[in-house]
């Protein structure tokens, strides 16, 4: 008995890291050297972004997840921003559409062509503006579709819509200090953050309230980090008072005390943690480590279960995960993360050894998919919904994603000011939009337009809107055909 107690039964004891073949590598990428604490990577079933260094402005790389080996100099890049890029983040329900922060205080939300990029990408979809300091944040809403968040050094948090380009929420009163990181729940009804004043706080975005708070969390100076787990817990990174690098874990319903609190070691890069819902996983990498470090979140006391330590010989500047859905289930593969060099993308795969070729039901449940579960104005209503699950057994296989469509409210004929929140959230249909923009000019030159030239043009708008609905309606009927194998 007393040696059960010692050895832990899991499935995830034996979990192994190994880094692939050097020719499966990204060579020759020169990785931003910006000294912010972010991944610096972003990573999807289709794509890997990388922050760059650039001269005169700011960029990013975007590659073809199969597009290994040396990286042309002279390759393409996405390079709108006027400063230094900061974060980046894929749209979880469109794995074409990623946006960035920058320190010229725009968030920017960019399409990526389907095979990627053949010229620099200058224009993007949309360009939100509202931070008055440099954005070093960026999370996109995990079950909504188009809501986006932003962080910025001026302290304050703004909540987008990004198909009608519009400020829904800004919380300016929360975060006294530098916000480290925010992480939505589940169901993105809440968020956590970490902020240098030391606290960790839960805020219920829609109603700008304060939901929960915990001062100092961890009590070191030094950067902490702040996620949300699948059954509400919060798990923080930080420092001791003695500079030593600790973990916890909190129940939201009493942040007195931590449930669980370890220190690691007395190293002194920021831990980035990475966690997995469907395996109850966290992976901790360190800022200029060398090492991964991964733990498993029980019910039981003590609650973190240290598993293992991938170690490599290069420290690593930054970091990526891919989702669920982009991971090689045939191969037992349950996390796969992409390790900035200096010069380099190094993926590292993690495995738990199995000897059957068959699906590992107990090692894929459900997971997350790509599809939205609500539209941003059912959000913004009040409304909350779970992520939307697939199944893996049959290997993901990436769908044809839509485009990123802006519809612009019309700036002319609404008199409140650019930073005032809009809390309506409810979309502009095209056709309005048409009609609003030209009796907001028909102010201005009356006599420059005629009242049947705009009925004319609302008509035509009108019989698109139509045919276009039909159309989606024939497709949508198509595609549940192929799915039920009726054609």
């Amino acid at each position: 008995m007393s040696f059960r107690k010692v050895v832990r039964q899991s499935k995830f004891r034996h979990v192994f890291g190994q880094p692939v073949k050097n020719d499966q590598c990204y060579e020759d990428i020169r990785v931003s050297r910006v000294t912010w604490d972010s991944t610096f990577c972003a990573v999807n079933p289709r794509f890997l972004a990388v922050i760059v260094e650039a001269s005169g402005g700011g960029a990013f790389l975007v590659l073809p997840l199969g597009k290994t080996g040396r990286i042309d100099k002279a390759y393409p890049t996405v390079c709108g921003h006027t400063g230094p890029v900061l974060d980046i983040d894929w749209c979880p329900h469109n794995d074409e559409v990623i946006a960035s922060g920058s320190e010229d205080c725009t968030v920017m939300v960019w399409q990526i062509p389907e095979n990627g990029l053949s010229s620099p990408l200058t224009e993007p979809v949309v360009v939100l503006e509202g931070h008055t300091k440099r954005v070093g944040i960026i999370t996109w809403h995990p079950t909504a579709r188009n809501v986006l968040l932003s962080a910025g050094c001026d302290n304050v948090v703004l909540i987008w819509n990004v198909g009608t380009a519009e400020e829904l929420y800004r919380l300016d009163t929360q975060h006294p200090d530098l916000i480290y990181n925010v992480c939505w729940n589940r169901n993105g009804s809440l968020f956590c953050s970490a902020c240098k004043d030391k606290s960790v706080r839960i805020i219920d975005p829609r109603r700008g309230t304060l939901v929960a708070e915990r001062e100092k969390a961890h009590e070191g100076a030094r950067p902490m980090r702040a996620i949300f787990l699948a059954d509400g817990k919060v798990f923080t990174t930080g420092f001791s008072r003695m500079s030593e690098r600790q973990l916890a874990l909190w129940d939201p319903g009493n942040l007195e005390e931590p449930m669980a609190l370890q220190e690691l070691d007395s190293s002194n890069g920021a831990l980035l943690p990475f966690y997995d819902p469907d395996t109850g996983v966290v992976y901790v990498c360190g800022k200029g480590d060398s090492s991964i470090r991964y733990f498993e979140i029980t019910d039981e006391p003590p609650y973190i279960h240290f598993l293992n330590t991938f170690t490599s010989k290069e420290p690593q500047r930054g970091m990526g995960s891919m989702p669920k859905r982009g991971l090689e289930v045939s191969k037992c593969e349950i996390a796969r993360f992409y390790k900035l060099h200096e010069r380099k993308c190094e993926p590292i795969v993690m495995t738990v050894p199995r000897k059957s070729d068959l699906f590992q039901d107990d090692l894929y449940p459900d997971t997350a998919g790509p599809e939205a579960a609500l539209e941003a104005e059912e959000w913004v209503s009040g409304r909350d919904a779970e992520p939307i699950l697939i199944s893996l057994r049959e290997a993901y296989v990436p769908s044809k994603q839509r485009d990123l469509k802006v519809s612009r409210r019309n700036i002319l004929s609404d008199s409140r000011p650019a930073a005032t929140p809009a809390r309506s959230g409810a979309p502009t249909p095209a056709a309005t939009t048409a009609v609003t923009a030209a009796s907001g000019s028909l102010t201005g030159a009356a006599e420059a337009f005629k009242l049947e030239e705009v009925m004319q043009e609302l008509r035509a708008l009108r019989a698109l809107v139509k045919e276009q609905g039909e159309r989606i309606t024939r497709l949508e009927e198509q595609l549940c055909r192929l799915e039920n194998g009726d054609a």
